[in-house]
């Protein structure tokens, strides 16, 4: 049996990062008040001076402790990566070596998580394929309220597994105009959302970047990428690609 105290560990870590994720979420409300200088805007006027509308070293302190905070939320999410892979790890094991089931055996499911350990299932199935690392103001993303640290679990027709950004790209594009359905996690809880891929004033349609946590290689057959096919998604992960999703357009 998996050690209750990683479980219970795995959960605690989740509800530290729903935490820095509500933080992180206060800080850029702040920056990107109106009249506010965002989370990367310049903090001179066109003369090249200090900007008097804004309180700078407010801003600044704001900016560094944002950055520290996405560090601690890393952080976090490899620990929990390496929990869920020994969650996981175990579960196969138990399950290789166990007998056929009788009427008083639990009943596999999903990549060998059992009906009577809900707790694992439902570390396993609450994680999304991808989060949001960033949100360029005015974008798509951030007028149709998607926020910085939402996961996604369904974009559209697109789900976890192989070929990630190119599906997500061609979802994207056919879609132009069009409003999308999104299934996303924020602070830990299920949440419905539309966003409507269109032309901006930046680049692409959309205007945001994508922390791809499911990037797998397709020669690997392992327990995670076994997960992946089953439509489990998870954050077993082999590696973990950073890519933007600033979907280039015919102009």
């Amino acid at each position: 049996m998996v050690a209750p105290d990683v479980k219970a560990e795995t959960m605690r870590l989740m509800d530290r990062r729903t935490a820095l994720e509500a933080e992180m979420d206060a800080i850029i409300a702040a920056l990107s008040a109106p009249g506010g200088p965002g989370i990367a805007g310049g903090l001179v006027d066109a003369e090249g001076f200090p900007r008097a509308d804004i309180d700078i070293p407010a801003v600044i302190a704001q900016r560094r402790k944002l950055g520290e905070l996405r560090n601690d939320h890393k952080d976090i999410t490899n620990k929990i990566e390496k929990n869920l892979e020994a969650l996981h790890s175990t579960k196969l094991t138990r399950n290789e070596q166990s007998t056929p089931r009788s009427s008083g055996t639990s009943v596999p499911l999903r990549g060998g998580l059992s009906q009577n350990d809900p707790m694992e299932e439902d570390v396993v199935t609450r994680l999304p394929f991808a989060m949001i690392d960033e949100i360029a103001e005015g974008s798509p993303a951030a007028v149709d309220g998607l926020l910085l640290g939402d996961e996604i679990v369904k974009f559209g027709s697109v789900e976890a597994g192989d070929r990630l950004q190119e599906r997500l790209v061609s979802e994207a594009l056919s879609n132009e105009g069009n409003q999308v359905s999104l299934l996303i996690n924020r602070q830990g809880s299920p949440m419905n959302l539309t966003i409507t891929p269109r032309k901006w004033h930046g680049r692409g349609l959309m205007g945001y970047v994508l922390l791809n946590i499911c990037a797998i290689s397709e020669s690997y057959e392992g327990p995670v990428y076994t997960l992946l096919k089953n439509g489990v998604l998870s954050r077993l992960c082999l590696c973990r690609q950073l890519f933007q999703l600033y979907i280039s357009t015919s102009n």
